[in-house]
């Protein structure tokens, strides 16, 4: 079943087109990996499919819902955590937690077994009363993405949310992922570490607006005989400049 789709998705500023005629498709509980180098498009990809940016030219489609003419239930069905996703430090992580709760109109008496689930998956039990600015980058990460899950969206979209974080971190973070696949939630990545493109299910490249490839990893790797998606993107890019 596809999930997402968009069709000659195009978004352009003045004069510059940060998304160039995208068409893509993207399937239930599947983990999609958007890469490509600073200025690629992947984060107004992401708007768009968000339903906070309206297109240019084209169409998108989320759990069978247009990102324009439907955008408020597209925003019901999803969660979409941003660079700079809007944790509270001066609040604890059960506040923030709860205050999340809170604008997506999740009752009280429904909440509690959803918050008990989202801390222990997490790991934030421990530290559910320490104030969100005394955690570490790898914590932060993990609480914003337990308050973009408390009303159990079908869609995850995640803007580059391990970028600074330590490999550690970045390894429970995507243990957390491969964890939401048993409940058949759709998750939509970008990432600029390629290493973690490899842990996605298939992966599509962006430069310059424009998507490159989109493929399985170990596909794309074939097809140019490269050892890592690195190797093969580098490839890749280099072909399209000249």
């Amino acid at each position: 079943m596809v999930t997402i789709k968009a069709s000659r998705l195009t978004r352009k500023f003045a004069s510059l087109i940060a998304v160039d005629n995208l068409n893509l498709e993207v399937e239930e509980g599947e983990i999609f990996g958007l890469v490509g180098p600073d200025g690629a498009g992947k984060s107004t990809t992401m708007r768009l499919l968000t339903s906070i940016l309206d297109p240019t030219e084209g169409d998108a489609w989320v759990c069978d819902k247009h990102t324009v003419k439907d955008a408020e239930v597209v925003k019901e069905s999803i969660a979409y955590m941003s660079q700079r996703f809007g944790l509270y430090e001066e609040l604890s992580v059960m506040e923030n937690i709860n205050f999340y709760a809170d604008v997506y109109g999740i009752s009280r008496d429904k909440r509690q077994e959803a918050i008990d689930r989202l801390l222990s998956f997490s790991g934030l039990l421990p530290f559910k009363q320490r104030f969100a600015g005394k955690l570490s980058g790898g914590m932060k990460q993990k609480l914003g993405l337990a308050c973009a899950l408390i009303h159990t969206p079908r869609v995850l979209f995640l803007d580059e949310p391990t970028n600074g974080v330590d490999p550690v971190s970045r390894r429970d973070f995507w243990n957390i992922l491969y964890g939401l696949l048993k409940e058949k939630v759709t998750i939509f990545c970008s990432t600029c570490y390629l290493d973690e493109a490899e842990r996605c299910h298939r992966v599509g490249l962006m430069h310059k607006g424009k998507l490159l490839r989109c493929d399985y990893p170990n596909n794309i790797k074939k097809e140019f005989n490269a050892r890592t998606l690195e190797e093969a993107f580098i490839t890749i890019i280099n072909e399209y400049q000249r």
